[in-house]
């Protein structure tokens, strides 16, 4: 696809530190390729420790007159960054599509939804309220008052360049903390977009920083900030086995965390639903973004008394999408991040299939016309699934469903809950009782009920378990941005 920019400016290849577009300081750099077609058509910096450090210099200057702002004054910055984002949106997404693979309209999606973010948390700037506690005593008045923390470091994932990085970074400015951040290796073009618009907005030099670097050097760069005693925070989204190096790494320095890692979501649908309905919540949950979302349902438990019927409803609909380079406007499946990701959709099917599985659409390599890349799957079915499977255990991270067909509600909450991780789950079902009693047992951070969209700008994202802590998005997301204070003030008598 052609990246044809209206603004060509948007199209950065330097690290951002301190207001300043800079090399690293090593001079290295890396290639960023087109998942469609393998082709690079860009380069960044290729970051290491003495870059991470700058960055930390910069935010911890820029943090007391950031802090200091009012918070009225932040949240008129922010909301300038938003109406800059919402008028870029097609330049947004052109860079999202070429770097990340997704339908463009799927990336305009996306560029929406993170801009909700930096618009919601521009409004909650203005609403970090305190407490008056009762006094115990007379002559004390007892108040709580909240404060940011610091400089947060922001460490985002691939499958989402823009919406990961911008509901990161707004709480952050919203609470009056400083950034320093570093983008996926995969697509690091859309966040430095992202980051000129703020700059354009008139977010102050130092407030946020952000720098590149290739997986080998990420090291470096994490490294850095965790030995670093002022980066207060870390926010990262990726797998479980990073967030918990993260979690002993930062111990040194006390830092406070928010992990949104690995997730292995159970989709259920009983007896009682409606099946259509079940059907095209499935539908949205699982094939966005190719299935390469942390959200999406990785084992689909039917009923037994309507597994037959509910597996030709899904056949039919996952065998006419239509898989091509983002190029093809008609295009619903793009190609997956990179090799290794295809290989494991490979080796889960294949395992699955060895273990008495039964394939009932796709389970192959698909080469769309217009794409020369090699990295295409066909959006797939696996009927017969069981927990002895790979599929069961880990995250495919693709466009594979495993129908897991059940008997009854016990035996359903169980094998839902038989899994370390804990960051969302979805069922179907109409009996109001059931409703309640499964939203009550599944041991999840987010319950999907008769509904497969569920990421929101006013929700509390997140899960539980190994799955993760602390909150993204709403109310609740702010305070990971901030410290409570208790003052306690005397000798009023």
């Amino acid at each position: 696809m052609p990246l044809q920019l209206t603004r060509p400016e948007l199209m950065c290849s330097e690290n951002f530190i301190d207001g300043q577009w800079r090399a690293a300081v090593a001079g290295a750099r890396y290639d960023v390729s087109d998942p469609a077609s393998g082709a690079v058509f860009a380069s960044v910096p290729d970051s290491g420790a003495a870059d991470a450090a700058d960055a930390a210099n910069a935010a911890a200057a820029a943090f007391g007159p950031w802090r200091d702002r009012s918070a009225r004054e932040r949240a008129q910055l922010i909301k300038r960054w938003h109406a800059l984002i919402l008028a870029n949106a097609d330049d947004l997404a052109r860079l999202i599509s070429r770097e990340q693979g997704k339908p463009l309209a799927e990336a305009r999606g996306e560029v929406l939804y993170g801009a909700s973010y930096v618009e919601w948390f521009a409004e909650e700037a203005v609403r970090t309220y305190g407490d008056m506690i009762p006094e115990p005593v007379r002559g004390k008045k007892l108040m709580v008052v909240k404060e940011p923390v610091g400089v947060v470091a922001a460490i985002t994932p691939w499958n989402f360049p823009l919406a990961m990085i911008a509901r990161k970074i707004a709480p952050a400015l919203a609470a009056g903390c400083t950034v320093v951040a570093k983008p996926a290796e995969d697509t690091p073009l859309t966040a430095l977009a992202l980051v000129r618009l703020a700059d354009d907005a008139g977010i102050p030099a130092g407030v946020i920083n952000l720098v590149t670097a290739s997986r080998a050097q990420t090291p470096q760069v994490v490294g850095a900030w965790l030995a670093d005693a002022r980066v207060r925070k870390i926010t990262f989204t990726g797998s479980t086995a990073v967030g918990k190096s993260l979690a002993r790494d930062s111990a040194a320095t006390l830092k406070k965390l928010s992990l949104e890692l690995g997730g292995n979501a159970p989709f259920i649908v009983f007896d009682d639903a409606d099946l259509d309905a079940a059907v095209d919540g499935l539908m949205v949950s699982k094939f966005r973004n190719g299935g390469q979302t942390c959200v999406s349902p990785n084992r689909v438990y039917v009923q037994r008394a309507v597994y037959d019927a509910f597996a030709a409803k899904l056949v039919a609909r996952v065998a006419a999408l239509k898989v091509g380079p983002a190029s093809d406007p008609a295009s619903q499946i793009g190609p997956m991040i990179n090799r290794r990701a295809l290989d494991k959709i490979v080796e889960h099917i294949a395992d699955a299939l060895d273990r008495g599985g039964a394939l009932l659409t796709g389970g192959e390599r698909l080469h769309p016309a217009g794409a020369a890349g090699d990295t295409f799957f066909a959006p797939t079915i696996v009927g017969n699934a069981h927990h002895a499977m790979q599929l069961a255990h880990e995250e495919t991270f693709g466009p594979v469903v495993a129908l897991f067909p059940f008997d009854d509600e016990a035996q359903v909450i169980a094998l839902a809950n038989d899994t370390p991780f804990g960051l969302a789950a979805y069922f179907y079902a109409r009996d109001i009782a059931r409703v309640w009693r499964v939203a009550d047992r599944l041991e999840t951070g987010i319950v999907g009920i008769n509904e497969g969209a569920l990421a929101a700008e006013v929700a509390p994202f997140g899960g539980v378990k190994e799955s993760g802590y602390g909150r993204e998005g709403s109310r609740y997301g702010l305070d990971d941005y901030m410290h409570t204070k208790y003052l306690c003030m005397g000798g009023l008598t």
